[in-house]
């Protein structure tokens, strides 16, 4: 078909098949021709590639939404998380699905020894989603565990989740492997980790190591799981070390992170 054909078409029709792509392809169908961005840009596209309105949690006070049409709604929510009631939870949707990810504040987190001073202490920190993170002083027995209900991911859609964390300048006993877990459906897969490696010990290839992120914070893969959208019950992820008795400070958490798989 001609490209003069194409911009012939009518919109509704264009509007159908568009809503069939994704995302990008829609933004990329924009630039075809003003009959093209006018289909492209339209709610009954982008409504599509939004989650429904009943299953986007309200943000919290003073979080605000874009007031325009279904494309402003979706870019807002891919662009940067939105911090949910309550502040124990941020959220926002994968750019080139529309799949709901969430962070999972380390106040919402079970951590052992978390109300004892002597082991951790809760600070505010600038750059950091949620009002207060913990910051490992000393502990024998690290253990790290949430959840979040599978409810409120997307049915389909492959997730990892991954603890969002940084070193403090002084650290120890964090360059050994850790247990990492994710539990899905009865089924529990576990991995070994490394909070830490050390250049001066080779770590065997199955130890899965971090990765620095852009804004500044480190990330650990703990595990991967999909969303059937059948289940009906919690998705639960965690970290631990209880086996080697030695001294461990230094760590400060944000949260752990649920997104889409890429």
């Amino acid at each position: 078909m001609d490209p003069c054909e194409i911009a012939r078409l009518p919109e509704e029709l264009v509007s159908a098949a568009l809503s069939r792509t994704s995302p990008r392809d829609a933004c990329r169908a924009a630039a075809v021709s003003p009959a093209f961005r006018a289909a492209a840009d339209s709610d009954a596209v982008w409504a599509c590639f939004l989650p429904p309105l009943a299953d986007l949690p309200p943000p919290a006070h003073g979080e605000p939404l874009p007031p325009g049409g279904k494309k402003d709604m979706f870019l807002r929510l891919s662009g940067s998380s939105v911090l949910l009631p309550g502040g124990l939870l941020s959220m926002w949707l994968d750019r080139e699905t529309g799949a709901k990810c969430y962070m999972v504040s380390a106040t919402e987190l079970s951590i052992a020894w978390r109300d004892t001073p002597q082991y951790w202490t809760w600070t505010p920190l600038d750059d950091s989603r949620f009002s207060e993170s913990p910051h490992l002083e000393f502990v024998f027995w690290l253990e790290i565990s949430g959840k979040i209900h599978s409810n409120m991911l997307s049915a389909g859609s492959a997730y990892s989740a991954f603890i969002v964390y940084k070193l403090a300048d002084h650290t120890c006993g964090l360059d050994s492997p850790q247990d990492a877990s994710v539990s899905v459906r009865g089924i529990d897969l576990v991995r070994k980790v490394c909070l830490q490696p050390n250049p001066q010990r080779s770590h065997a290839e199955d130890v899965v190591l971090p990765r620095r992120r852009g804004d500044g914070w480190m990330e650990l893969e703990l595990g991967e799981f999909v969303c059937e959208g059948d289940e009906d019950g919690d998705v639960s992820f965690g970290l631990a070390e209880t086996k080697r008795l030695n001294a461990k400070s230094g760590l400060i958490i944000q949260g752990i992170e649920i997104r889409r798989k890429n």
